[in-house]
């Protein structure tokens, strides 16, 4: 995919309908969490996304509420390629968006999973990205943003593969799967939405999750009138309607899918609930093993500092550590470069694909909190990147314009800027993998100093804003604005000095101790031996009688 169609795309989408897309270009490798209410420490909901494309330009998109005309329509371009798809009826009132959490703090976030390729239904009219971007623009909570999406596809038809979403409001967290209607559809789709339980955390990773569901349960599952019969009609479900599977019937699972995906989901788990001793089997491709559950309910409470860690996982500790092995080289780099899937000798080997990945565009902790008023009680903790090296800096979603250092137009995917957060962060991450196990450290001081500040300072900005809010609300949206700005350009000043001071210290492959000092620290012993077992005869030295001492380098 090119980069400037995709810019024409960003002027068209803008220009065109005024919806504001987070990820353009395909975002199919993505991760998210669910966090109820009751799985918190404070009581706020939160749901995370990382938009994973390595073509993806990540940047913070505002858009302003609006007064619409009666009788007017929408534009829909699809959010992957900007293709014009058609038109649907606009509302008379649009509320105000920020990334991907709106003025009511409502949230959206998603991860494609795919499914039956003859579900694919080319001829509908509106794309799952546009759905997610519209539902921000017309939802007050997230049980409405639900039948907002649903009831357009119902009757505009839906025309993206797979799709999970999670869907968060203060009080509420959803996620829902969906799938279009074959070829010749032009209205509909399938698709099933479960509420999670209070008290309890679940994830999705591009793949559909939501196997059995309840079938009288509307308070708490949702889902199309016809998505079991649809299976009988195809022939793909017999059983009795209680036994039908959502995952199991329209997204049939195969090696990759739990490997590639499930396993970010059990690493998710089994870091917040170590006492239940989840098995990886199921998420290391045995598709005989137990599925994973749907939901968990956590050992302890979860912050917000716990959830950002969440999505800076690489499956340390476990089965599929990246930071073991030969493939993670001298400096223990917990990253493997693209292809993921390979050959050798007529077999096929795959490297793992964890949450934290280099081609992030960007990420998000959306935390929901119900006792402020809204503009003051959405944050959404942005971040641009890599997950494991960006810094996640609060976004109110009371704000009236997105800082420069993350808004658009900045930059863009092929011209760098010292401006641009997003190319800041990747300067920073790019040099840290070329000697990870050093670097990261240096990197991981500065980035809990910031978020450290962040999180300390959190009280004094919300009782602030709660004042002046009182009695005027717009002015408290103005200094939730300017914060945001001064956080963020502090942020991306503060990463530019970090990645010069790191290329001082890094430079040629020499560490420079704290008085300047030139060392050279050893490698790890595993990666001598590698060297010493594929050809130690070659590189072994020789003492040769008489020869003097030999020189340093």
């Amino acid at each position: 995919m090119k980069t400037k169609p995709r810019l024409q795309r960003i002027v068209l989408a803008l220009a065109a309908f005024g919806l504001a897309a987070t990820c353009v270009g395909r975002a199919d490798a993505c991760t998210n969490f669910l966090v109820s209410k009751g799985a918190t420490a404070d009581g706020s909901t939160m749901i995370t996304y990382s938009a994973d494309s390595h073509e993806l330009y990540g940047e913070l998109y505002y858009q302003p509420p609006a007064k619409n005309l009666t009788d007017t329509k929408l534009d829909i371009y699809e959010w992957d390629t900007g293709k014009y798809l058609g038109q649907i009826a606009q509302v008379a009132e649009t509320y105000s968006v920020v990334g991907n959490m709106n003025e009511y703090q409502v949230a959206i976030g998603e991860t494609t999973f795919g499914g039956r390729e003859e579900l694919m239904s080319p001829k509908g009219t509106v794309d799952y990205g546009s759905l997610m971007y519209i539902a921000l623009q017309r939802s007050k909570t997230a049980r409405e943003a639900i039948k907002v999406m649903t009831d357009i596809v119902a009757e505009y038809g839906y025309m993206s593969a797979g799709e999970s979403f999670s869907i968060s409001d203060p009080k509420e967290v959803w996620m829902m799967d969906m799938v279009g209607k074959g070829p010749e559809a032009t209205k509909g789709a399938l698709w099933v939405a479960r509420k999670i339980p209070d008290g309890y955390v679940t994830g999705h990773a591009n793949q559909s999750r939501i196997r059995k569901f309840p079938l009288n349960d509307k308070k708490n599952t949702l889902y199309a009138e016809d998505v079991i019969k649809y299976a009988r009609d195809k022939g793909w479900f017999k059983g009795a309607d209680k036994d039908f599977s959502f995952a199991g019937t329209y997204v049939p699972m195969d090696y990759g899918a739990l490997r590639f995906c499930e396993a970010r989901v059990w690493a998710m788990f089994n870091r917040i609930a170590p006492s239940q001793k989840i098995k990886p089997d199921w998420a290391m491709g045995d598709v005989k093993a137990e599925p994973l559950p749907l939901w968990i309910k956590p050992d302890k409470k979860l912050t917000v500092r716990d959830v950002q860690q969440l999505m800076r996982d690489h499956f340390e500790n476990s089965p599929m550590d990246l930071s073991k092995g030969i493939g993670a080289g001298p400096y223990s780099l917990p990253y493997r470069w693209r292809p993921m899937e390979w050959e050798y000798k007529g077999k096929k080997y795959i490297h793992e694909r964890a949450t934290s990945t280099q081609q992030t565009g960007f990420s998000f902790v959306a935390q929901s909190r119900g006792w402020l008023p809204n503009p003051i009680g959405g944050i959404l903790w942005f971040g641009v990147d890599d997950t494991f090296m960006t810094v996640y800096v609060p976004m109110y979603c009371g704000i009236t314009k997105a800082p420069h250092a993350y808004a658009v137009g900045t930059a863009d995917f092929e011209t760098f800027s010292w401006d641009s957060a997003w190319w800041v962060f990747n300067f920073v991450a790019n040099w840290t993998y070329t000697r990870y196990s050093d670097i990261i450290k240096d990197v991981q001081v500065v980035q809990r100093e910031l978020e450290g500040e962040f999180a300390a300072r959190l009280p004094e900005i919300d009782a602030t804003a709660l004042k002046l809010y009182k009695t005027a609300p717009a002015t408290a949206r103005e200094f939730l604005t300017r914060y945001d700005a001064e956080q963020s350009d502090k942020t991306v000043k503060r990463w530019r000095k970090l990645g010069e001071q790191l290329f001082v210290k890094y430079l040629d492959g020499n560490v420079r101790d704290e008085k300047g000092g030139i060392t050279h620290p050893a490698n790890k012993e595993e990666w001598y031996k590698a060297i010493v077992e594929e050809n130690g005869k070659f590189y072994e030295w020789v003492n040769i009688p008489g020869a003097p001492p030999p020189p340093t380098h």
